[in-house]
């Protein structure tokens, strides 16, 4: 990883992933959310759904590693009706098929760029634009879902087919549903659901980070963003399976890739509504810069950026 760069762009709040801007250089048509037809999917092809009962629940948190600004505050009761969500985040191998199937090119190929973290570049790679305030950061030239580490690497031959796919916008994310006769879930539903039948507890299965000692979501180990020792098994995305699911047999719901809901992002500054809201923290959070990797942390995200730890998986009506 290069620490210099001959250029940097904004850091945004919720630096754990950045926000791109694109919008303020170039605006490409928008991605086509035509649904297919059955003929052009497959059940493989397409995310294991759990069906969930709904119900009343206590939303938000109000402990010390909340952070004000994201509006995870103040606890509130909130009801739903009956909804589907995936078991595990959309992987690579489902993407593919999606491609396959409708020919979409997501944002950061038709911009050319995606932020890549710089940990996972080579030494010798030549120094890029990085963000402000957050330099692990880079913009990489032919970052995209298929080569989520830049242009050297490769999901299939990498064998990251069972891997969250990464670097999709939340047009791409939204794309995907519509395709899969599904939808992006709210953060009602999200938050339901990744608590796992629980209440008041900051991770899905409880309110320890390792109980025991064992590691239960792919986090950052060690001191960020300088060393990773990789305790848990893991330096960037993990399998979406990896890890038991928690009490409604959902996998990852904190921790490893960031994920798209459907809700615009209204806390913070008067221009937050400009962005979507993501959930779930990824494999670069780290209590020294970034507590949100619990069930209730959340930030805002412009919905044309994309990363290389934020992915997204589905929900739908019963």
């Amino acid at each position: 990883m290069h620490d210099s760069a001959p250029r940097m762009t904004e850091a945004r709040p919720g630096c754990c992933a950045p926000s791109a801007g694109r919008e303020s250089t170039s605006t490409p048509d928008p991605p086509d959310l035509t649904p297919a037809g059955d003929a052009a999917r497959s059940s493989v092809d397409l995310p294991t759904m759990v069906s969930l009962a709904g119900g009343e629940f206590l939303m938000g948190s109000e402990d010390e590693r909340a952070y004000p600004d994201d509006g995870e505050g103040p606890v509130r009761r909130e009801v739903l009706e009956p909804f589907r969500i995936s078991a595990t985040a959309v992987t690579n191998a489902q993407f593919a098929a999606f491609v396959t199937a409708t020919g979409h090119r997501t944002d950061a190929e038709r911009y050319g760029w995606s932020f890549v973290f710089g940990g996972l570049l080579p030494d010798d790679f030549p120094p890029t634009r990085g963000v402000v305030n957050a330099p692990w950061w880079r913009q990489v030239e032919g970052a995209d879902w298929r080569h989520p580490a830049g242009p050297f690497s490769d999901v299939d031959r990498d064998g990251l087919g069972d891997h969250p796919v990464v670097h999709v916008s939340w047009s791409d994310a939204a794309a995907y549903c519509v395709w899969a006769g599904l939808r992006l879930p709210t953060e009602r539903e999200w938050e339901f659901a990744a608590r796992g039948g629980l209440e008041g507890q900051a991770f899905p299965w409880g309110d320890e980070l390792e109980p025991g000692g064992e590691h239960r979501m792919n986090v950052w180990q060690g001191v960020f963003p300088q060393q990773n020792t990789e305790s848990d098994g893991w330096y960037g995305t993990c399998p979406a399976h990896e890890y038991p699911p928690n009490g409604f047999g959902l996998y990852n719901m904190t921790g490893n890739v960031w994920e798209w809901c459907q809700d615009r992002f209204e806390a913070g500054p008067p221009t937050a509504g400009t962005r979507r809201s993501a959930r779930g923290g990824s494999y670069l959070c780290h209590d020294s810069y970034c507590r949100r990797y619990r069930v209730s942390a959340r930030q805002g995200i412009t919905p044309d950026s994309s990363m290389g730890n934020t992915g997204f998986r589905c929900a739908g009506d019963t």
